[in-house]
């Protein structure tokens, strides 16, 4: 059964996590003492990241501005730490706040291109900075634009899933495109904005983040908090509700809108800080204000009017500077001194430097390097050896491609180490083209910032040695060390009988935990035993606690029903006590088939899916065979079947009841119609064990047949994954799924 790591909503007042469930519970062991949360000042700050969206490096007045006033971020870069070379971590958006939440450059992170049809999603290892702060007793909040997907709000990779307990805004990238919105989300429910029904424009989106974010700070100000505040501007489209100063101008009146959300954005900026100050605890918050690519050149707005990259070349989706250097200013007053830095600085450096502040471990398998002593003004903080960028963007622009001669949508990569630059780009969509068919240009910042220059031939051993760290900053799968807690459930979970559920708490940081406990909660009535011993003291750096649990459901225990488990790991760190939280919703399983019967019959246990709802006829089990969704491959069509798309597992309780089970498995009509890069391959299991694997499936290969004997099988797991790193056009059915009954 998949698992997934989440934290629940609760008290963080108590780094107790609230339970699932409010009737008493189970519990495996006696209370695990939770630890004391840290407290609002100066050695736990209050946490707030201000990401822009499309905010170019000369967009504000600090960095240079001349026609669009930024007054109240002017000030704060006065006020506080300003630098002149920070980095994000791609060239669009996805990417780069994937690598902001995770500390991973693009050569390394789980989302490393903007959404081509299926949103990215984070995975269950990829730990984001509000989970690490979440431990350590931080109320935790995200508002605004979230970008992975799926749009759904019950999946691994929901905000609520990933550290933050409160959400409130767009979860899906496109969705946040939209300033006047049909709906937002509030944590995982869909909430409509009435005054923006049937087409009106009654809400501005902007204005509802923003007040939902000054009611986090005021509802929280007695208590340490992390606020991720995200909003869409000033992102395409340049929609605003007034134009306000720039009315006047004889620009464009997308470009007049474009001017007035960076100010708006400015506003927003000032409201916060104005807050802070209300309630007295602008001394005890770390302010970090940046934005997550270069500036965008959509929807009819013209950077050069503004001269929106500063001296810098290119624009948001080149990896020259003007589409990865942004601004970035660190303000706290009496805590981070006036100042400017020229330390390139990757806002891979968030999570560890939120971590260090928050007094939190962080993972050591990181790309990020903590800054927190160059906020206190020491000289001594570590820097990068290089910095790395990947792109591999679909989308055009004119003046992006441009700059990028032609050569918009071919795969690069780029490198910084020191003061060398190295871009290089390849002619076909193939990262392990041999290096002597990239076409690699060099430049040399310290004299030419504008990237001019291309000193490549002047320099071969230079770019022979930034060229091998590219290869060097690159993984095809980055394997992630087990950090905070996971939990497995072996089931089937069949009410009267004892199911498994293994949990960890692992040690990924750098440094030995003490008094390392482990925990599950169950529903009241259900037995929990615990099967082996629940702590561990000393827990090593690089170690991890593991404890089994038998438990049992009452028989009488409703089947089909969704069930929640809470697994706490506690600890005692170098740097204070933390807690971590895994939720895992188990169901008691439908009853197993007693006749033969078409899987689109039947209830799942359960189904997760990459792109939308497993597509199913609703009506089945009311109608006879032949009534499911209607399934093509080849143009022959055929019925009872699933439509999934990659990745995706629907999981079936057969009871050991069945003999055989037989399918078509292969992408159908609908998603080849549409074009032919769509490549899955599809596995089925049997209680845990793979009893058939398909292979590359593609819609030019046809379906695949499947036949197994499934005789004593308790679970089967229809299974599809991407077989080419493309989520599009994965559109993947079962047809004619159906088991036997001997």
């Amino acid at each position: 059964m998949p698992t997934r790591r989440h934290f629940l909503a609760g008290s963080a007042a108590a780094i107790g996590l609230a339970p699932l469930s409010a009737a008493p519970e189970a519990r495996a062991t006696t209370a695990v003492p939770a630890p004391a949360p840290a407290t609002a000042g100066t050695a736990t700050p209050n946490l707030v990241v201000i990401l822009a969206d499309d905010l170019g490096y000369g967009d504000l007045g600090a960095y240079g501005q001349q026609l669009i006033t930024t007054p109240r971020i002017d000030r704060l870069a006065a006020e506080g730490l300003r630098f002149t070379d920070a980095y994000s971590t791609a060239a669009v958006c996805a990417p780069s706040r994937c690598s902001l939440l995770t500390g991973l450059h693009t050569g390394h992170s789980a989302v490393r291109a903007n959404p081509n049809g299926v949103a990215g999603a984070l995975k269950a290892g990829d730990t984001t900075f509000a989970e690490v702060l979440r431990a350590r007793g931080y109320r935790t909040a995200v508002i605004g634009k979230w970008g992975f997907g799926p749009e759904d709000g019950d999946q691994p990779s929901h905000p609520n899933s990933r550290g933050f307990e409160e959400f409130y805004g767009y979860i899906d990238h496109g969705h946040a495109h939209e300033y006047y919105p049909q709906y937002l989300w509030r944590n995982g429910t869909k909430e409509t904005v009435a005054a923006n029904a049937n087409g009106a424009k009654g809400a501005y989106a902007p204005q509802l983040i923003e007040q939902r974010a000054l009611d986090f700070i005021g509802e929280h100000a007695a208590e340490p908090f992390l606020l991720f505040l995200t909003p869409t501007v000033p992102h395409a489209p340049s929609d605003i509700p007034d134009v306000g100063a720039y009315a006047s101008r004889t620009w464009s009146q997308q470009n007049k809108g474009h001017a007035a959300q960076i100010t708006s954005f400015d506003t927003l900026v000032g409201k916060v800080t104005d807050r802070l100050r209300a309630l007295s605890i602008a001394e005890d918050t770390v302010v970090l204000i940046t934005s997550d690519n270069g500036p965008h050149e959509e929807g009819g707005v013209n950077p050069d009017l503004f001269n929106a990259g500063g001296p810098l070349r290119g624009y948001k989706r080149n990896l020259y500077e003007g589409g990865v250097r942004v601004p970035l200013i660190a303000w706290s007053p009496g805590r981070i001194g006036a100042g400017t830095s020229d330390r390139p600085t990757p806002l891979t450096d968030v999570l560890p430097t939120l971590a260090e502040l928050g007094g939190a471990p962080a993972p050591t398998d990181i790309d990020g390097l903590s800054a927190a002593p160059l906020l206190a003004g020491s000289p001594d903080t570590a820097r990068h050896n290089h910095l790395y960028w990947f792109r591999d963007e679909r989308g055009v622009t004119s003046r992006a491609n441009t700059e990028d001669g032609g050569r918009a949508t071919w795969l690069a990569e780029a490198v910084r180490k020191d003061e060398w630059k190295a871009v290089r780009f390849a002619p076909v969509r193939d990262r392990a083209l041999p290096d002597a068919q990239w076409q690699v240009e060099l430049y040399d910042l310290a004299s030419d910032l504008g990237e001019q220059r291309d000193v490549a031939a002047a320099n071969p051993s230079v770019v022979a040695g930034l060229v091998a760290l590219m290869r060097s900053s690159w993984a095809d799968t980055y394997a992630r060390r087990p950090f905070g807690v996971r939990a497995q459930v072996q089931g089937p979970v069949v009410p009267g009988q004892a199911f498994t559920v293994t949990a960890t708490l692992a040690n990924g940081s750098a440094k030995p935990w003490t008094r390392a406990l482990l925990a599950l909660s169950a529903p009241a009535g259900w037995q929990v035993q615990a099967a082996t011993a629940t702590g561990r003291d000393p827990l090593p750096a690089g170690a991890a606690l593991t404890q089994t649990w038998r438990v049992t459901p009452p028989a009488t225990a409703a089947a089909g029903t969704q069930w929640p488990l809470t697994v706490d790991g506690t600890a005692q760190t170098p740097t204070g006590p933390v807690r971590y939280s895994t939720p895992e919703r188990v169901s008691t399983v439908p009853p197993a088939p007693a006749s033969d019967a078409y899987l689109s019959d039947l209830g799942w246990v359960s189904a997760t899916n990459g792109w939308g709802p497993v597509e199913r006829d609703r009506s089945n089990g009311r109608k006879p065979a032949g009534d499911g969704t209607p399934i093509s491959f080849g143009g022959v069509t055929y019925g009872k079947g699933l439509g999934v798309h990659a990745p995706s597992e629907v999981v079936y309780h057969l009871g050991g009841a069945a003999d055989r089970f037989t399918a078509l498995v292969g992408i159908d009509d609908f998603s080849t119609n549409q074009g032919a890069t769509g490549a899955t391959k599809a596995s089925v299991r049997g209680d845990g064990k793979v009893l058939f694997t398909s292979g590359r499936l593609t819609g030019a290969g046809g379906p695949v047949r499947v036949d197994l004997d499934v005789r004593g099988v308790k679970l089967l797991h229809l299974v599809v994954e991407d077989a080419n790193a493309n989520t599009a056009l994965d559109h993947t059915s079962w047809a004619l799924a159906r088991v036997t009954v001997r």
